[in-house]
């Protein structure tokens, strides 16, 4: 699923967070970061623009968490 042009996320099960990377930035510098964000807090690819001056428009995606079932007090 494409994340809303708006920026606002109507999709339950997963969250969007965009993130603009500058044209001067290599290709394997984006996979690092990409990776980084991905490893330590568990987004994954969902999108990528490349613009004409090299800027790269990326929305990353995760499933959001539901809450745990509380426990009864008894």
């Amino acid at each position: 699923m494409t994340p809303p042009a708006g920026g606002t996320n109507t999709d339950p099960d997963w969250e969007y967070r965009p993130l603009r990377l500058p044209p001067g930035i290599t290709r394997l510098s984006a996979a690092t970061q990409l990776s980084i964000h991905a490893e330590f807090s568990g987004w994954e690819l969902s999108r990528v623009l490349l613009y004409s001056d090299g800027t790269r428009q990326v929305w990353l995606r995760r499933k959001r968490s539901t809450p745990g079932i509380p426990e009864l007090l008894t």
